[in-house]
């Protein structure tokens, strides 16, 4: 069984350049795989190994000046979720292209899952969901709001246009563990919304702490690693991945005329060109070597 730490923690390192070679050196020794991101602002990551492995790492991390306090959220997977380690340097732990954005000098106020579902029944509550829209088309919280955005870093262009429909409103937001959350309420703080609320530990903490029965989610959360998705308890859902778009698909889906193994599916395959489409099926072929081998090929991991 796999263990799974996802974290993030806004810290100011002085020298991310200087962290990355021991903390690539160490994930390699205990056979870590995954991702993790290091800037200036702090580090994120999801990592998957043995439990000695993630207490070795997470140890380490907590040894960086400024980050004893990281938290994290843990699940576990029977299957390798990762097919292999990133550790890379970044300018942004997740990527908004807001400078003036500072999440350690403020950001909304927390709300425990537990506390969650009364705060959004409140009439004068609008609810955002900051995730992508592919994360979004497969599980949401009910009555939430979609800014169908393709990335975060589209979030602030979304919201100068539509500030004007949240007039008078308390804002309440959520993502999949909260970093994209933190970034987001800080911003809405600096356009001047003066109470801004985000669901603490995100979505994942909800689903695990909170029993399904009291729950206000409908669907599954999506997740960057093997498992695609996860539902109520953190427990597996029945989302693939499409290797083409790296979009979830559900099971049915497969069955529908435009989807190809590894080269398209219904929301994609109007969005290659043959020769894209003719490259996919060769690296799908090469795929399909691999496994009768006895292997993993790379790019049929999903979380790569």
């Amino acid at each position: 069984m796999y263990t799974i730490a996802a974290l993030y923690h806004f810290a100011p390192l002085a020298d991310p350049a200087a962290l990355q070679p021991p903390l690539l050196s160490l994930c390699r020794a205990e056979g870590i795989t995954g991702s993790l991101l290091l800037a200036s602002e702090g580090v994120n990551g999801t990592v998957a190994g043995s439990r000695k492995g993630i207490d070795a790492v997470l140890a380490h991390l907590r040894a960086w000046p400024g980050c004893a306090d990281l938290e994290h959220k843990e699940s576990t997977s029977s299957i390798q979720p990762f097919g292999r380690l990133k550790v890379r340097l970044k300018s942004e732990i997740v990527t908004m292209g807001q400078p003036g954005v500072d999440p350690r000098a403020r950001a909304g106020h927390y709300v425990a899952p537990a506390d969650w579902n009364e705060l959004i029944a409140q009439p004068d509550v609008a609810v955002i969901d900051t995730r992508n829209d592919y994360e979004v088309a497969i599980g949401t919280f009910e009555g939430a709001i979609d800014p169908e955005t393709a990335s975060f870093r589209e979030f602030p262009a979304w919201w100068e246009a539509n500030k004007a429909r949240f007039h008078n409103k308390r804002i309440a937001m959520f993502c999949t563990g909260g970093i994209r959350c933190e970034k987001s309420t800080n911003y809405l703080l600096g356009q001047g919304v003066e109470e801004v609320y985000h669901l603490k530990g995100g979505i994942l903490k909800y689903l695990e702490e909170v029993p399904q029965e009291n729950s206000t989610w409908h669907g599954e959360c999506f997740v960057f690693d093997g498992r695609v998705s996860v539902g109520h308890g953190l427990v597996e859902g029945p989302h693939q991945l499409c290797h083409a778009c790296r979009r979830p698909i559900l099971p049915a889906d497969m069955a529908r005329p435009e989807f190809e193994q590894g080269v398209a599916c219904h929301q994609c395959t109007g969005e290659t060109s043959d020769a894209d489409k003719a490259r996919f099926r060769e690296r799908q072929k090469q795929i399909a070597l691999a496994e009768a081998r006895g292997e993993r090929h790379m790019q049929n991991i999903p979380g790569d």
